[in-house]
């Protein structure tokens, strides 16, 4: 695949992840046609969530016939090329009517992570990163914080149902007693997008999906973070854990979080 095909891509998603964010919006802004169910113990799901994903599925197959697609609602195959869906990010947030998720789309090109593009629609805010070329929101260039002292570290940690809850608690633990401020805001891919701005200096979770880190993983390593080796082993298919930062933090962080 040459780098005018990337190119390609990367432009025809962004005009892609445009509609779906004013599907997306449409639902938000009616919470009476959510449909809300439950997949598991948080773990929550809209008809929005459905509508999405099939929307983009069916375009990009029409643009990218060669390519394969996984995501989080219909599954799928890995590939040399790969695209890998969340149709919103966040659903709990969604479904709340909290501004706080997005759509995030990551394209792997013979398993590097190498298009990331995550679109918050109801924040007006839109990431963009190709491998190589750095990161933007909203057509700006971003970078990380290159904070250096975890004493004054701000730090996300997500939590996930298919892991100890005490495991959670002790990371958390291990943070405050390191002198981190912690967070934790309900999506993931806008969590590894706040450390590629500065405006966190770490994301970690003890388990997440590659739905939830693909294009972010692209955004942080374009603005100049560090990340654990998230799609090592069998990651795509059934995920690991995700530990991101600003790079002077990353030993500290490791120590801390169990993590990279």
């Amino acid at each position: 695949m040459t780098e005018t095909d990337i190119l390609l891509r990367c432009y025809a998603v962004q005009g892609l992840v445009a509609e779906a964010g004013r599907i997306a919006l449409d639902y938000f802004s009616r919470k009476e046609s959510l449909g809300v169910t439950m997949k598991g113990t948080q773990d929550w799901l809209t008809v929005a969530d459905g509508i999405v994903e099939t929307y983009l599925r069916t375009r990009l197959a029409e643009l990218f016939p060669d390519d394969t697609l996984i995501g989080e609602e219909g599954g799928g195959d890995a590939s040399d090329a790969v695209w890998i869906i969340d149709p919103i990010d966040g659903t709990a947030n969604f479904a709340r009517g909290d501004r706080n998720w997005c759509i995030s789309i990551g394209f792997l090109h013979e398993r590097v992570p190498t298009i990331g593009i995550i679109a918050a629609p109801a924040l007006d805010e839109l990431y963009v990163a190709r491998r190589g070329h750095g990161a933007t929101l909203n057509g700006q260039r971003i970078a990380v914080s290159g904070n250096d002292d975890i004493r004054r570290a701000y730090v996300e940690l997500g939590w996930s149902a298919r892991t100890p809850a005490q495991r959670y608690l002790d990371v958390m633990g291990r943070a405050y007693a390191a002198g981190c401020s912690v967070k934790r805001s309900g999506s993931g891919a806008l969590g590894l997008c706040h450390v590629a701005n500065g405006r966190t200096d770490a994301y970690a979770e003890p388990h997440i999906n590659a739905w939830d880190v693909a294009a972010g993983l692209v955004i942080v390593a374009e603005a100049g973070g560090w990340a654990n080796d998230f799609f090592a082993g069998d990651g795509i298919s059934t995920g690991n854990p995700i530990l991101c930062c600003t790079p002077a933090l990353a030993p500290q962080l490791r120590d801390i979080t169990g993590i990279g």
